[in-house]
């Protein structure tokens, strides 16, 4: 007897045993194609796969290794860890190993320029450096507020200057026109300080259409202004005196109404006191309060500018004792000083996850210490082949060898535990997590020193100050008078605040870096990890944020595309329970066999206040700073959300940045669906009668096909047609 196959029978398919088995959604390999695969001139590929992408990177950092047998032993290493999930940076991912294709391009993301000083020929000199920054493809930072305001004499003119605005103005359009050439959108941090007179022109600049987009904008707020928003006190707007300056303008060093004394990061040329500190003449006062409530009101419906606790960011630094920071990378987790850079990477905790969605899942944490072990050696390595294009910028990185380690995932490794962002259980992850980073790359710190040396800054020798002894006052009890030389890897290890941390857990570890030195001065930040998350880590949760939504869209800048294209993206935790769990499973199901789970929350389900609980159980261990964005309701109540940043204030942490979608100000770049379809967008045309039409809906305009919101985005905004 035969029988023959029911031509209806089921096709039988493989349910992967982990997360590393899901395919990459088309959305991510897409972004690897345009953003990260090697390709030659012609547009012929070198990288065919995602896997080639990662063995020329592993080749290529492998390479710096003293020998050949080292190089094919840590070669094989950095490929293994690549695997498992560790993702350096995208300009590592991209130009590691391209340099027979690409040659003046840097694997560094984040940069600070030096100082820009307050006179016409330092200010064009940092923008021709800025140029060149940006043209190899790194990030750059920039404080303002160290140019005199509006209005304010300037003796070798004869004139009065336009403020310090009017020339952000300029690198605006120098970054537009070098992001536009080289195919890559250029990106920049303008850093102002609270007490400049400028800074209610600041706080407000970006209300006109298209002006500053080429910057992110952020304040350095000061414990000083903190308190006196809280018992609301007077706030003086001042700027730097010169000698000749006061004296021409009969000021009296001693009085309160005339002068003020603070930090500064521009000292050489103004009156200083013994403490270090400046004197700077008093413009005009201010209630604290006000000045709080017109930045509160400008981050509610314009999401800028960001808010950068500075003295908890130096207080913090490791390098207190040569460094004054006041500016950040583009997206803040890099505090650097001037010339400062910074390599990145992250971790894919997504990897370390088994048995997800289950009540028997758990966290490898023995392959996450080893990723992170071998993975700091891959991003030391990075340094020897920086390429960065200016001699002060390479002088900064050969000798502190900062590097910024994070983590990307962690709201989707949250929900693969079967936990909720924001409860008691996920901040306690989130610290286990991060405090394990840390105190691994201190171990790593350590060996590397041994074996390789320490960063030159451990071995230099250092003046003792008045100023340094105001800072650590602990320095005096242990014998150090103004005067007194001592080494860097002492001052490093023993007086920084975050390495007193760490010697709480590790004293002995501690104690032998002050002896022999570490490797690098710094060895952990979280970034936001954009675009590395939605391709390499199949749109794992951006660093350390809960996923945006489940199923949404992206706009994407296509080059010689008038506007931004929409693009339809899932999670990455979705998918990973339609894999292992339930085929069907979708956001907002009916029906109930295909619901998620409960703790399957995103971003608008979070409250701010937990927003800000995840991100201080992250900074107690993160030795740079911290990308975060507290994503809060479009109708959340304004006196509600002024809280949260007092609350940051409260919990210490080093900054902190809110979004809440608001269509009149800008398109963002994740959007809901549910968003496009209630906002209404009107267009006048040129007969002068108007379009009304829904955000998600499509409009034929000029030879191409947009979505209406990112049409109207880019007429508004200036930039159609210049991508």
């Amino acid at each position: 007897m035969t029988t023959t196959a029911n031509k209806r029978s089921a096709h039988l398919k493989a349910v992967p045993n982990q997360v590393t088995d899901i395919a990459y959604q088309p959305a991510s390999l897409d972004i690897w194609e345009k953003k990260y695969r090697l390709c030659t001139k012609e547009g012929t590929a070198v990288d065919n796969t995602i896997d080639d992408t990662y063995k020329r990177v592993a080749q290529a950092l492998a390479e710096v290794e003293e020998s050949k047998e080292k190089s094919t032993e840590w070669e094989e290493k950095f490929l293994w860890a690549l695997r498992k999930g560790v993702i350096p940076a995208g300009r590592i991912m991209s130009n590691a190993g391209a340099l027979a294709y690409k040659p003046a391009t840097s694997t560094i993301n984040c940069t600070v320029s030096g100082i820009v000083h307050d006179s016409m020929n330092d200010i064009l000199d940092k923008v021709h450096e800025a140029g060149l920054t940006l043209k190899a493809g790194c990030g750059i930072g920039y404080e303002f507020s160290t140019l005199r305001p509006k209005g304010a004499y300037v003796s070798g003119a004869g004139a009065y200057t336009s403020g310090p605005l009017s020339f952000m103005d300029i690198y605006d359009k120098m970054c537009f026109t070098v992001s536009s050439a080289g195919g890559r959108r250029g990106a920049q941090m303008a850093t102002f300080d609270i007490g400049h007179p400028d800074v209610m022109e600041f706080i407000r600049a970006k209300r006109e259409d298209g002006r500053l987009r080429q910057f992110n904008l952020s304040l350095l707020i000061t414990q000083e202004f903190m308190e006196a928003v809280k018992s609301d006190d007077d706030w003086a707007l001042a700027f730097p005196l010169t000698a000749s300056e006061a004296k021409a303008d009969k000021i009296d060093l001693r009085s309160k109404d005339q002068v003020v004394w603070r930090d500064w990061p521009d000292a050489a040329s103004y009156i200083k006191n013994d403490s270090g500190q400046i004197a700077c003449k008093i413009y005009r006062k201010i209630k604290a309060r006000r000045l709080w409530d017109m930045i509160m009101s400008s981050t509610y419906d314009f999401a800028e500018p960001g808010f950068i606790l500075i003295d908890k960011v130096n207080e913090q630094n490791n390098n207190w004792f040569c460094e004054n920071i006041r500016a950040t990378n583009p997206c803040g987790e890099q505090p650097l000083p001037p010339y400062g850079s910074c390599l990145l990477g992250s971790i894919n905790l997504t990897r370390f996850v088994c048995k997800p969605f289950t009540d028997a899942a758990y966290f490898d944490w023995d392959e996450y210490r080893k990723a992170v072990d071998i993975f700091t050696r891959m991003l030391d390595n990075v340094v020897e082949i920086n390429g960065l294009p200016l001699e002060g910028q390479e002088k900064e990185i050969l000798r502190k060898r900062r590097h910024g380690m994070g983590y990307l995932g962690l709201g989707s490794t949250i929900t693969m535990l079967g936990l909720k962002y924001g409860s008691e259980d996920s901040l306690e992850f989130t610290e286990d997590v991060t405090r394990e980073l840390a105190v691994q790359g201190w171990r790593s710190a350590l060996s590397l020193a041994k074996e390789k040396t320490p960063a030159p800054v451990m071995e230099e020798e250092f003046t003792v100050t008045s100023e340094m002894l105001r800072k650590r006052p602990e320095m005096a009890d242990d014998g150090y008078s103004a005067g007194d030389k001592v080494l860097g890897k002492v001052l490093h290890a023993k007086y920084s605040r975050y390495m007193q941390k760490i010697a709480e857990l590790e004293p002995a570890l501690v104690e032998e870096l002050a002896e022999v030195g570490a490797r690098f001065s710094h060895h952990s930040s979280i970034a936001p990890t954009g675009t590395i998350s939605l391709s390499l880590a199949n749109n794992a949760s951006n660093g350390i944020e809960p996923s945006f939504a489940h199923h949404y869209f992206r706009n994407v800048i296509r080059e010689g595309k008038k506007t931004k294209e929409k693009v339809d993206v899932c999670s990455f935790e979705l998918l990973a329970y339609r894999e292992m769990i339930n085929p069907d499973a979708k956001p907002y199901a009916e029906d109930e066999s295909n619901k998620l789970p409960e703790y399957f929350i995103t971003a608008e389900d979070i409250s701010p206040k937990a927003h800000v609980d995840i991100q201080a159980a992250a900074q107690k261990w993160i030795d740079s700073s911290i990308s975060k964005t507290a994503n809060v309701p479009t109708d959340y109540d304004y006196n509600d959300f002024k809280d949260i940043y007092l609350y940051a204030y409260e919990e210490g942490l080093k900054g902190c940045t809110t979004f809440r979608f608001n269509p009149e100000a800008f398109q963002g770049v994740l959007v809901k669906e549910k968003d496009l379809k209630n906002t209404i967008y009107k267009f006048t045309l040129e007969d002068g009668s108007t379009l009304e039409i829904a955000g998600d809906e499509e409009i034929e305009y000029d030879g191409e096909t947009h979505t209406a919101a990112n049409l109207y985005d880019a007429l508004k905004e200036g930039y159609y047609g210049k991508f």
